[in-house]
C-alpha cells in the first residue's frame, strides 16, 4: 500500500457485527488488560507495609499461565522517569546553558518588550524546575562543578524577574539538603566549596533584601534562603563567621524588628540567629555593634505581660532568650544589656509570672554571673531584684511543670544569681543580701538546708550507681555536676558564705538543722573544697586563684 493511501484512508463508520475471529481478539485484549490489574495489585501489594494478618488467596488463585504472563508483563515494562547518569546530566546543563544566554541575549535585544522575551523566560524556569533531579544524584555534584554550573545558578540569583530568583534558590536549596550531601562525601565537599567560592552568602542576602513576603512564592523564597544557610552551617561551622562579614546578621535583626504579625519566616530567622551566636564570639561582638542587644529586648518586651499564642511563637521566644543568653557570654555585651535596661525588663518578667519568667531566669544567671558580672548584681540590688528573686528561691512554682522548665533547673538558675550577687555585691548591697538570710526567723536558711540536703541525695544516689573506676574522670565529673552536684555547690556556697558574712545566729541555725538531721559540718566542708579545685575557666587565671583562696579561706573559717 502506498503512503498516500495510507495516510487518506479512513475507517468504515458503518455499525457492523462481529465476524468469527473477532471474539478471540477482544478476549486476547481483555485478558492483557486483567493481566496488566494483576500485576498492578501485586506491585501495589508489596509496597505496603505488612499487614498484621496476612491473605495469600489472591496469589493461590492465580494459574501457572497467568504467572508466566505477569512476569512477562513486569520485565518488559519500562520504568518511568530518566535514569541520571553522565551523559544525562551533560545533556539537563547543556540545555540550562542555552536557555540562560537566550534569555540573556533576547532580554538585551528587546529590554522594552517584554512579551518578546517572555516565551524564553518561561523556558528558562521550565528548564530551573527539570534541574531539581540533580539533587537526587549527589555523586555527581562534583561533575555539576567541573561544568561551572555553580556560578550560572548563582547569577540567576540577580535576575530582573523574582520568579527565577526564587525558582533558583529552591533548587539550590534541595540540592544543599542535608540528608542529600549525607550520601556523597565528595559531592557535598565540591558543592559547598563552589557555593563559598562565588559568595553564595553575600548573593542570597542581596537578594533578601529585594524579595516582598507578601507575596507567598517570594515568602517560600525567604524561607529556602534561610534553609541553605542553615544546611550550609551544620555542615561547614566556620561559615558562621562568613555569615556576619555577608551581612547575614544584619538582615536577620531587621528582619526580626519588622512590625509584622507573627509568621514562620519570623520564627526562622530567630532559629538562624541563634546558631550563628552559638559558640561564636566574633557574631556576638558583631551583634553588640549592630545594636543586636536592643532588639532583642524590644522584641522579648512584647512576652512580658503576653504569653505565646501557639507552640510556634513560643519557640521563637524561646530563640530569642537563647540569642541573649548567647549574646550575654561576650563580655562587652553585659554592659550594653545593663544600659539596654535588660535588668529591669528581666525583673518585670518575673513579677508578672508569664511564661518569660523561665527565659528571664536564665538570662539573668548569664548577666550576673563571673567576674564581668559585678555591675549588673549591684544594680540588680538596686532596683529592688531581692524582693523578686527571694520568693523564686523560697517556692519553686510548679506551673513550671508544665512550662518546660524544671524544677531542677529553675532552682539551679535562683540559687546560681544569689551565688553571684553574694561573690559580687559590695557595700550597701552586700549587707541588703546578707540581711535577707535573717528575716523571718531565719526561714531562708532553712531552705537553703532543705535545698542541700536534696541535692546531697541526689548526688549520692547518683555515685552509688555511677560505676566509679571509668577511664575518664572529666567524664564522671561531668555527669556528677549533670546529676545535681553543680547545684549542691552553689547552696553550700551560699551557706558558708552567709555564715562568714552574717550574724552569728545564721551559723547556728545551720548547725542545728545539721543536728537534726543527724548531718555533720564535714559534708559542706569537702563539697567546698571540691569545688575549689574545679572552678572552670570562666575569668581570668588571677580571678580564679583568688575566688579559690577565698572559698578555701571561708571553708576554714566554717
Amino acid at each position: 500500500m502506498e503512503i498516500g493511501e495510507l495516510l487518506s484512508f479512513k475507517p468504515s463508520k458503518a455499525i457492523k457485527r462481529p465476524v468469527d475471529g473477532e471474539d478471540d481478539d477482544e478476549d486476547e485484549v481483555e485478558k492483557q488488560k486483567r493481566m496488566r490489574r494483576i500485576a498492578r495489585a501485586k506491585a501495589n501489594q508489596m509496597t505496603r507495609p505488612t499487614s498484621p494478618t496476612p491473605s495469600i488467596q489472591t496469589l493461590d488463585q492465580i494459574t501457572e499461565e497467568e504467572r508466566q504472563e505477569i512476569l512477562k508483563f513486569v520485565e518488559t515494562e519500562q520504568t518511568e522517569g530518566e535514569v541520571i547518569d553522565e551523559a544525562t546530566i551533560k545533556k539537563i546543563v547543556l540545555n540550562f546553558e542555552k536557555r540562560c544566554l537566550k534569555n540573556r541575549e533576547m532580554r538585551i535585544k528587546f529590554p522594552d518588550s517584554p512579551e518578546k522575551f517572555m516565551e524564553s523566560e518561561v523556558e528558562l524556569h521550565e528548564i530551573l524546575q527539570e534541574m531539581r533531579v540533580l539533587a537526587t544524584a549527589p555523586d555527581y555534584y562534583p561533575l555539576l562543578v567541573k561544568l561551572n554550573v555553580i556560578p550560572s545558578l548563582l547569577e540567576l540569583l540577580s535576575h530582573d524577574n523574582t520568579d527565577i530568583a526564587v525558582a533558583t534558590i529552591e533548587l539550590i536549596q534541595e540540592m544543599s539538603d542535608v540528608d542529600i550531601l549525607h550520601e556523597s562525601e565528595e559531592g557535598a565537599e565540591a558543592l559547598i566549596e563552589s557555593l563559598l567560592e562565588h559568595q553564595v552568602i553575600a548573593l542570597l542576602v542581596q537578594n533578601l533584601d529585594r524579595l516582598d513576603e507578601n507575596v507567598k512564592e517570594e515568602a517560600d523564597g525567604v524561607h529556602n534562603t534561610l534553609a541553605i544557610v542553615e544546611n550550609l552551617t551544620e555542615l561547614r561551622t566556620e561559615i558562621c563567621n562568613e555569615a556576619s562579614k555577608q551581612g547575614l546578621l544584619q538582615w536577620l535583626l531587621k528582619r526580626l524588628k519588622l512590625k509584622v504579625p507573627f509568621d514562620p519566616n519570623k520564627l526562622y530567622a530567630s532559629e538562624l540567629l541563634s546558631i550563628l551566636l552559638q559558640d561564636n564570639n566574633s557574631n556576638r561582638l558583631a551583634l553588640s555593634e549592630l545594636d543586636g542587644i536592643d532588639t532583642l529586648l524590644q522584641q522579648l518586651a512584647f512576652y512580658k505581660r503576653h504569653d505565646p499564642s501557639n507552640a510556634e511563637e513560643f519557640e521563637l521566644m524561646e530563640n530569642l532568650f537563647n540569642c541573649l543568653c548567647s549574646s550575654l557570654m561576650a563580655v562587652t555585651n553585659r554592659d550594653k544589656f545593663l544600659k539596654g535596661e535588660g535588668l529591669q525588663l528581666m525583673n518585670l518578667m518575673l513579677r508578672e509570672k508569664k511564661t518569660s519568667r523561665n527565659g528571664s531566669l536564665r538570662v539573668l544567671d548569664y548577666a550576673m554571673s563571673g567576674p564581668h558580672g559585678r555591675d549588673n548584681c549591684n544594680k540588680f540590688v538596686d532596683i529592688l531584684g531581692l524582693r523578686t528573686i527571694f520568693p523564686l528561691f523560697m517556692k519553686t512554682p510548679k506551673k513550671n511543670r508544665k512550662k518546660v522548665l524544671s524544677a531542677e533547673k529553675h532552682e539551679e538558675h535562683v540559687t546560681s544569681i544569689i551565688a553571684s550577687m553574694l561573690r559580687n555585691c559590695r557595700g550597701s548591697q552586700r549587707q541588703r543580701l546578707i540581711s535577707k538570710f535573717t528575716e523571718n526567723d531565719h526561714e531562708k536558711v532553712d531552705r537553703l538546708m532543705e535545698l542541700h540536703f536534696k541535692y546531697l541525695e541526689k548526688v549520692e544516689a547518683l555515685d552509688n550507681a555511677i560505676d566509679e573506676d571509668q577511664d575518664n574522670e572529666d567524664d564522671f565529673y561531668m555527669k556528677r555536676l549533670e546529676g545535681g552536684l553543680f547545684t549542691l555547690q552553689l547552696v553550700d556556697y551560699i551557706i558558708v558564705e552567709v555564715c562568714a558574712a552574717g550574724p552569728a545566729s545564721i551559723k547556728q541555725r545551720v548547725c542545728q538543722v545539721l543536728n537534726l538531721r543527724g548531718a555533720s559540718l564535714k559534708t559542706i566542708r569537702h563539697v567546698m573544697r571540691e569545688y575549689a579545685g574545679n572552678l572552670g575557666e570562666e575569668g581570668s587565671k588571677e580571678w580564679r586563684d583568688q575566688e579559690q583562696q577565698h572559698i578555701l579561706h571561708l571553708v576554714d573559717k566554717f
